[in-house]
């Protein structure tokens, strides 16, 4: 157990610093040449009690990039490049710090800041020019194309972070469309269930009315010799009164600023002929199929069926391009199924970004139900919904 947590510890340590274990292999490799080739031909006369710290010096600040993403790799180019007075050929001689240089010049053009990247391209193109310069005897050719390669991984950095920023853009702006489309479901859930509160009121209002009518004739038809009965009725006559008041009241509080009384009674599946003409005559001619024996549906059930058959004809006709449309209506001992699906171009919404199916969806979840939505394999699009009727009846 401990000896995978070793191993677990070094693959974390490897693949988070594989960097700066990169540069500090290189470095101990750069002054190995130092040791092993100080008296090869072209190795630099400067003694290894200087020579060997000094590369330490000129590597140390590039440990640090994390913390300090422009400074560190452009103290390696000043410090090479200051360490090449001293000894022109000290920097040219150890091959290991080519690669240093040109992941210096790679993390000088990755600084996320244009204006540091570009003024890393000079210390780059100054520095390799000046440690060229002051090799002895450089030959003219050296000037030129070395000087290009550390150009080519600056370039590289620079053309990565680009690609980087476009990706991190990109992700802020799908993090805030998600979050607009939330905040916009969040709202669409709300008015729905606004809107299922108000046409409930009109339900409950409806036969709440009824029933003190109904009471108070019973109460007025009372023989003298009941008067308890008929106070009973009385105090029941009342409280339905008073109902009916409170009920307006929160209704009120619920409707937005601005929005009248709906005083056409709330639609339901008898009114769906007159529907489907409309959607004809709007270009979206409509089949109806009935299957099972149509019974009497709970009033709320009704208005629900209704506005699901609305929702999708809407979308069909307005969103989905559709050339025809077909509605099913299954009524079975405890349920009623709605379907709705049209031939046109897939998945349509109500408003451009769902809220109609969000609602719609919240509607028959209060209810109990189930709805989908989905892409027909053929083409075209297909919302059903089940709306349970046995627990509901009265």
């Amino acid at each position: 157990m401990q000896y995978l947590q070793r191993v677990s510890r070094i693959r974390y340590i490897a693949r988070e610093h594989w960097f700066e274990l990169l540069i500090g292999a290189l470095a101990i490799a750069a002054m190995l040449e130092l040791v092993i080739g100080r008296n090869s031909p072209g190795a630099p006369p400067t003694t290894l009690w200087f020579a060997v710290p000094a590369v330490a010096v000129i590597v140390l600040p590039l440990f640090a990039r994390r913390r300090f993403a422009f400074a560190a790799p452009a103290a390696y180019w000043l410090l090479a490049t200051a360490l090449t007075f001293v000894d022109g050929l000290l920097i040219p001689f150890m091959v290991s710090l080519f690669p240093v240089g040109l992941a210096s010049a790679f993390l000088l053009g990755n600084v996320r800041d244009s204006r540091k990247a570009w003024t890393g391209l000079a210390i780059v193109l100054g520095g390799i020019t000046t440690v060229v310069y002051n090799i002895p005897g450089h030959p003219t050719a050296e000037l030129i194309f070395i000087p290009v390669d550390f150009g080519i991984s600056w370039a590289a950095g620079f053309a990565l972070r680009e690609r980087a920023e476009k990706a991190e853009a990109a992700e802020v702006r799908a993090t805030q469309a998600e979050r607009e489309r939330e905040a916009a479901a969040r709202i669409a859930v709300a008015e729905e269930r606004m809107r299922i509160a108000r046409e409930l009121h009109d339900i409950v209002a409806h036969a709440v009315s009824v029933m003190v009518l109904q009471v108070g004739a019973v109460r007025h038809k009372l023989p003298q010799t009941l008067e308890e009965d008929g106070e009973a009725l009385r105090r029941v006559e009342q409280a339905g009164r008073t109902a009916l008041v409170e009920m307006r009241r929160l209704l009120g509080a619920i409707r937005r600023d601005g929005e009248g009384l709906e005083l056409a009674p709330q639609p339901g599946l008898d009114g769906l002929d007159s529907l489907l003409e409309d959607v004809g005559r709007a270009g979206l001619p409509v089949r109806l199929h009935v299957e099972g024996d149509p019974f009497p549906l709970p009033r709320a059930i009704d208005l629900s069926a209704y506005r699901i058959v609305q929702e999708g004809l809407t979308n069909a006709l307005k969103h989905a391009r559709a050339s025809h449309a077909d509605v099913t209506l299954r009524y079975r001992p405890e349920e009623c199924a709605v379907e709705v699906v049209d031939d046109g171009a897939g998945a349509a919404t109500g408003d451009g970004l769902g809220h109609g199916l969000v609602g719609i969806r919240e509607r028959v979840r209060i209810y109990g139900g189930e709805m989908s939505a989905r892409t027909a394999p053929a083409g075209g699009f297909i919302l059903s919904a089940r709306l349970p009727v046995d627990r509901y009846q009265p």
